[in-house]
Parts: C-alpha cells; structure tokens; sequence
C-alpha cells in the first residue's frame, strides 16, 4: 500500500545481479560489528563481523556470517567457547586490525578470557560468552548460530556502525 499520489515502480526482473551492484545496495542499511574471538591453543584467534544479530531469547541465540573462503573460521570454530564483543563507536581503529594480518590483529588491545577461552575486548559495548549451535551454509558465507551463556552490557557506549563501506556512530536518541 502506498500512500495517496506516491506512484509504484515495480522492480526490474532478470538483472544481472553483479558483486558490485549488490555490495553497494547491501550497504544502505546499516549493521553494527563485532569481534569474535577466542584462545585456540593458547593463542588469540578472532574476526570481525558486520552481519551481527539478536535470533531468540529462548533460548537465548545470536548469529553473525563469515566467508566460506575464511581462513580464520576453521581455526576459531574449534573452541570450546567464542566471545562475542559488539564493537563501540570509538573501535574504528581496532575493527580495520581485527580484519587485518593474523599476527597483529590483538597487538595492544586489552581483552579478557574465560576459564572455556572466550575471549573480548574489555571495552566493548557489550560482551557475551557463546557457543555454536549450529552452521548453516548461505551462498558463499555461513551463516553461525551461537548459544549464550553470559553477558555484560554497558548502557553508556554506543555502538560502531557499518554503513556504505565505512565506520560511523549513532546520536543518542531524544
């Protein structure tokens, strides 16, 4: 339905739906990133994802997609735990390392890890200890499901936003 003297244009069928095309009208909407990390073999592994969100409460699910061609996800899904660290407006910075080379992306950061090996950021706007639930393929990503066990929320941080291949925040709502 549309509202009165709004004039409906129907979408093309058949396009050629190219990697560009598709990136660029994907990145209209807007999605917050997270760190998701770990210690495998004593060692920090993790990623970062814009694809991040809440699935259930109950019980209590949330998912994020990676790359089937990951070389990092092979490595991280053999944890026992993954932390899951929803990225505050101020980790621009931290985002682009985390997505860099593999033995830089935790240099310098402060991070925490539980007694299973999930590992966060101890800034982040919210952190939360998980386990996979299940894997679905989708495409050329996978799609994650991950159970939680433990959360901690700081009311005060805003997130970091990802919208049309860059970095920004959200104003505080009135």
């Amino acid at each position: 339905m549309t509202p009165a003297g709004d004039r409906t244009i129907p979408l093309a069928t058949n396009q050629d739906l190219d990697e560009s095309r598709l990136r660029e009208a994907f990145g209209v909407f807007p999605s917050g990133v997270v760190a998701v990390a770990a210690l495998v073999d004593d060692e920090p592994v993790g990623l970062a994802a814009s694809s991040f969100t809440s699935v259930s409460l109950e019980p209590p699910l949330v998912s994020f997609s990676v790359a089937s061609t990951s070389r990092t996800w092979p490595t991280l899904k053999r944890a026992d735990h993954l932390g899951v660290t929803i990225l505050a407006d101020h980790h621009g910075d931290v985002c682009r390392q985390l997505a860099g080379p593999v033995a830089d992306r935790f240099e310098g950061l402060l991070c925490s890890a539980t007694d299973d090996g999930a590992l966060t950021l101890d800034d982040g706007a919210a952190r939360f200890d998980c386990t996979i639930h299940s894997e679905v393929e989708a495409g050329d990503h996978v799609i994650v499901l991950l159970k939680l066990h433990a959360v901690e929320h700081r009311s005060k941080s805003m997130p970091l936003v990802f919208h049309r291949s860059g970095f920004g925040s959200l104003s505080e709502s009135a």
